[in-house]
């Protein structure tokens, strides 16, 4: 089968590999029916992943059809459409059972597939723990509607649940690339007062202004005195970071008003300083980490139920033989 590698820092290839087997009983093997290129795929890319395996197939978001389950496998069956989650997770540790999985203690839990092991920008993918990593995507909901239920929008799902938002509040959202967007629907879902969203580039503010009318919209300079005129308190009651580079590190928590919690959605690829002499007094509180992706049936419902669309994201697809420009493309963004 065709499998898009990663071979070396900066180097991807898609290569001829073999079909993934059953390696355990709670395995399934999945025909992947649509996959997408996150920004993680790019930090593995670059080098920013140390833990990335070479050798690897890359992809961690994708849904597809069961062909195989092994034999403890009782949620899906062969035939199912089913959704793909970010991470892999035995559901029966410490930090599974808390909800934490992507902290899972098992070899292959948290963020393995296209990382650490075999991802899905192929034509086959092998997930392990399949009852907790795949999901069964309702009849009514498209592959389309359902792509991003196992990474980005489980991210912004987590995001919202841990960003401590209340009715009345005002929210700030930095950041609307895809992952800034699924955060923003489900920000929405929360019902605060009102939502900004804070954008460099035009085209996405544009985005943001036709798709959620109701959401307000700033540059990055412009934000700190916007974010403060639109709330009494002296900034956002949550800020939400989804952009993931210093200066909106620094941003999200000018932003912030003293007590409002800083939550991190981005990835980051290199670390970022908290200057505390000029925090100090703010008494914020951040809350930072790779997303616990386990709602993914809770999304799928919300999906169903059209209380979220994230198809509008969608606006290029490629064949798995020509990924290879979907990256440049992609890379240029």
């Amino acid at each position: 089968m065709l499998a898009y590698t990663y071979t070396a820092p900066g180097k991807f290839e898609l290569l001829e590999k073999p079909k993934p087997v059953l390696l355990d009983r709670r395995d399934a093997i999945v025909r992947v029916t649509l996959s997408s290129i996150c920004t993680s795929d790019l930090h593995i890319k670059h080098g920013s992943v140390p833990r990335a395996v070479p050798g690897i197939t890359v992809g961690h978001e994708m849904v597809g059809v069961v062909e195989k389950v092994g034999e403890d496998v009782s949620s899906v069956r062969p035939g199912d459409r089913v959704a793909v989650n970010v991470e892999t997770f035995c559901g029966d540790c410490f930090f599974c059972r808390n909800g934490w999985v992507n902290n899972c203690i098992d070899p292959n839990g948290g963020w393995a597939l296209g990382c650490r092991i075999d991802g899905g920008q192929a034509e086959y993918v092998r997930v392990p723990y399949a009852d907790q990593g795949l999901t069964r995507i309702p009849d009514t909901v498209t592959d389309r509607q359902a792509l991003f239920a196992g990474d980005i929008l489980a991210t912004g799902y987590w995001a919202a649940e841990i960003g401590a938002i209340a009715t009345g509040d005002t929210v700030l959202i930095i950041g609307a690339g895809p992952t800034g967007i699924c955060t923003l629907q489900c920000v929405l879902l929360k019902r605060p007062r009102q939502v900004i969203v804070c954008e460099k580039d035009p085209q996405r503010r544009a985005f943001v202004q036709k798709q959620y009318p109701q959401v307000l919209t700033v540059r990055p300079e412009d934000a700190l005195e916007f974010v403060r005129s639109h709330n009494r308190h002296g900034g956002a009651d949550a800020v939400l970071e989804a952009a993931g580079s210093e200066e909106t590190f620094r941003l999200a928590w000018q932003c912030a008003r003293p007590n409002a919690v800083v939550t991190v959605v981005a990835l980051y690829d290199r670390s970022q300083t908290l200057p505390l002499p000029e925090m100090y007094g703010k008494n914020l509180t951040f809350k930072t980490g790779g997303v616990d992706g386990c709602k993914c049936a809770q999304i799928l419902k919300l999906i169903e139920q059209k209380k979220i669309d994230t198809t509008p994201l969608i606006t290029h697809t490629y064949p798995l033989e020509v990924i290879a420009a979907a990256y440049e493309l992609f890379d240029q963004r």
